[in-house]
């Protein structure tokens, strides 16, 4: 019988993982409490988007995490500990809640692979709070996965997050922990064939094509008055099936589509999931040094190469998109300069997707130990790239012109781990999913000098591409 490195390599730890769960048990016992044992193992490669469909349940919330470029996945699964409020002081409460948790962990890890040990998932939605009730996502989430599993330069990590109390049946949790290993070894890749047939939905937009131009007619004499520079308003699409839309054809669809982009779900519990495939990274902190993107102004691509580089030169050269650009430049290093950090702005440079591209500048800074990561979230959500500048003025004509709940579209969603690293992507290009009905968003930047029917063609483009990819 030939047995996988994997395997073997778990033989040989077993003893020591039962080992280190009594003793995390006996902790427990003497100090009379309860404590988070967290197990990060090296397995053979798997796809973390089939074990996610394979061990996802309805009732329980998960998150899906892909950047093809960076050769990295990860599908957090079930919770061991979760946080889910409102209100303007959710960032705090948040990181709170992560700290307190951090206490209560124990790590058992053979190795110092990218995603070992603990990752806390975060969603939050555009606004501190809804204002319509129906909506399925509360403004904030943040939870420890049951079972994280992550790739990463051909390494593929399993993090079992184990609650322990002095009465816990370690004999059970064992024999589950190694049952899931087997589980997961048994899983094949999802066979990489795009799914796009042309499909029975019926559309209807949110908000009529007259209804939208005239906003942004409206949002440009707020300009003019010198009220705001900048707005973005966002539109949003009905689409329902003739049967259930499959959500992880639907995510394979567009990481293949999309491979230059960030693939995301998250699920509440309920039966309802937010995926997109988002351009723009909010934030990542890798070993305390930062990076963040400023991403606005935008043009199609061309169908041919000559068009699509007098499309690329002519986004370069453009007064209106440069201006958009440069708003959301400024608010990034205003806003990291408040924290005390000291942003290096890169060369700009174009950010070319699949069937749009965009003005793009990264930022760097270095982060003190002592800044933690959702206060940097907390002081850029949300850039002028989704709201707007100044942005309390547009954030309130924002809720004036939309009728529908942003909730989590535009919005920080990521992880982060116990040494402070992390990644938040804004979550833009998405669609909240339920049953067979998906409601998908996409904006346009107003600034002096837009266009009302170029700003809707741009909007019903980014719809298109989103549209194509749901099974």
């Amino acid at each position: 019988m030939t047995v996988s490195p994997c395997r073997s390599n778990f033989f040989v730890n077993h003893k020591d993982i039962y080992q280190f769960l009594l003793a995390v048990q006996q902790n427990c016992l003497n100090n009379n409490c309860r404590q988070i044992a967290s197990i990060s193992l090296e397995l053979d490669w798997v796809d973390p988007l089939v074990v996610l469909a394979k061990l996802a349940q309805a009732n329980e919330i998960n998150f899906y995490f892909e950047n093809r470029g960076k050769g990295e996945a990860i599908a957090a699964i079930d919770s061991v500990a979760k946080l889910q409020i409102d209100g303007q002081d959710r960032f705090n409460q948040a990181e709170y809640f992560i700290k307190s948790c951090q206490q209560d962990i124990i790590n058992f890890s053979g190795n110092n692979q990218t995603f070992s040990g603990p990752h806390f998932f975060c969603y939050f939605s555009f606004f501190p709070s809804n204002t319509q009730p129906d909506y399925p996502f509360p403004s904030a989430t943040i939870f420890l996965p049951r079972w994280q599993i992550s790739v990463k330069n051909q390494h593929c990590i399993l993090v079992s997050n184990i609650l322990v109390t002095a009465s816990t049946n370690l004999q059970k949790v064992w024999h589950n922990l190694w049952a899931k290993i087997e589980l997961i070894n048994s899983l094949e890749y999802f066979s990489p064939k795009l799914d796009l047939l042309s499909r029975n939905f019926i559309k209807q937009s949110v908000t009529k094509a007259t209804e939208f131009k005239r906003s942004v007619r409206s949002a440009l004499d707020k300009i003019q008055a010198s009220h705001l520079s900048k707005i973005v308003l966002a539109d949003a699409l009905d689409v329902r099936s003739n049967n259930q839309f499959d959500l992880y054809k639907s995510l394979d669809n567009l990481r293949q589509i999309h491979p230059n982009c960030y693939i995301f779900s998250t699920s509440n519990g309920k039966g309802q999931n937010f995926i997109g495939a988002s351009p723009e990274r909010l934030i990542c902190i890798h070993n305390q040094q930062l990076i963040t993107d400023a991403l606005a102004g935008s043009a199609p691509r061309g169908k041919t190469p000559a068009e699509d580089a007098a499309n690329a030169n002519r986004l370069l050269n453009s007064e209106k998109e440069r201006h958009e650009h440069s708003l959301v430049i400024d608010f990034i290093t205003q806003r990291l300069s408040q924290l005390g950090l000291l942003p290096q702005v890169l060369p700009p440079r174009l950010r070319q997707l699949s069937n749009i591209q965009h003005l793009w500048t990264p930022i760097n800074a270095v982060v003190p130990a002592n800044v933690h990561p959702l206060k940097i979230v907390a002081q850029l959500h949300p850039t002028p790239a989704v709201a707007g500048a100044a942005r309390d003025v547009a954030c309130a004509e924002i809720r004036r012109y939309e009728s529908f709940e942003r909730g989590l579209y535009a919005a920080p969603l990521g992880w982060i781990d116990s040494q402070g690293n992390c990644e938040f992507i804004v979550g833009i290009r998405s669609a909240l999913i339920d049953g067979d009905r998906a409601r998908l968003y996409a904006g346009a930047g107003i600034v002096a000098g837009s266009d009302p029917d170029k700003e809707f063609a741009e909007v019903q483009l980014k719809l298109q591409a989103l549209l194509k990819a749901l099974v």
